[in-house]
């Protein structure tokens, strides 16, 4: 559940943005915020281009028409650090040969930039964030040899090594079983309530998850004669009223 004062500032926004692919809409006509701090999560059948509107949030995409805002004085007017786990981000075959400490390091290169080696406070985010997710103990591990959802975990983590101000997670717990799903979805209700980070989440899962997200928009799929597209519906709400608080 929202708390008092605890989501104020708008951090992006998306203002009557149209887009598509080839000649067709796929996006028509969104509207929506994205709040400093916030758990959100985007959730729609198939179709509704869930993932589309997480690259044109993250300017991946640049849209037909409308507007596409990030409001830089959230972040101090710096620019913010945004890690990105993409859907089927897991989908290494077996022959993959890094491991997985080797895998999550490789997300500190941002920080470090071309010429700075690991050190010290790199390692130690290394681990902390590999024991956030559980998969300290198989550091060690070849990413092609692990499971499905602990090549998703590795993923998460890989983003969270790089410090982000924000999280886009399409779909991140494919593959996951019931007990590594909601420790994710804990995890990311931690990193928004004590850290501020932000999280915007594409997800299936509502029945699971809905009770940790800070709100939930709904994409529904409009049928004309034209092409299928892609609008924002009236069920956005705050989770606490749709699923009750933890």
């Amino acid at each position: 559940m929202i708390t008092q004062g605890a989501i104020e500032m708008i951090l992006s926004s998306m203002r009557d943005v149209e887009f598509g692919y080839g000649e067709s809409p796929v996006v028509q006509g969104v509207t929506l915020d994205v709040y400093k701090g916030e758990f959100l999560g985007i959730t729609g059948p198939n179709g509704t281009a869930k993932t589309t509107v997480l690259k044109l949030l993250l300017g991946l995409l640049k849209p037909w028409s409308g507007r596409i805002e990030l409001n830089t004085d959230a972040f101090g007017g710096q620019k913010p650090v945004i890690g990105y786990v993409p859907q089927h981000a897991s989908s290494f075959n077996a022959g993959f040969p890094s491991r997985v400490i080797e895998l999550v390091r490789s997300g500190c290169h941002g920080r470090l930039g071309l010429f700075r080696r690991m050190g010290a406070e790199e390692e130690r985010l290394v681990q902390s964030s590999l024991e956030q997710v559980g998969m300290w103990e198989l550091r060690r591990r070849r990413i092609g040899e692990l499971s499905g959802g602990q090549k998703q975990r590795v993923c998460l983590a890989r983003a969270l090594v790089q410090c982000p101000d924000v999280l886009i997670l399409d779909e991140p717990t494919t593959g996951m079983d019931a007990h590594s799903r909601l420790e994710l979805y804990r995890l990311m209700r931690h990193q928004t309530r004590q850290h501020g980070i932000t999280v915007v989440m594409v997800t299936h899962g509502l029945e699971e998850a809905g009770r940790y997200l800070d709100r939930i928009i709904t994409l529904e799929k409009v049928e004309d004669d034209m092409a299928p597209q892609a609008d924002l519906s009236q069920a956005e709400q705050t989770a606490g009223e749709r699923w009750g608080g933890e």
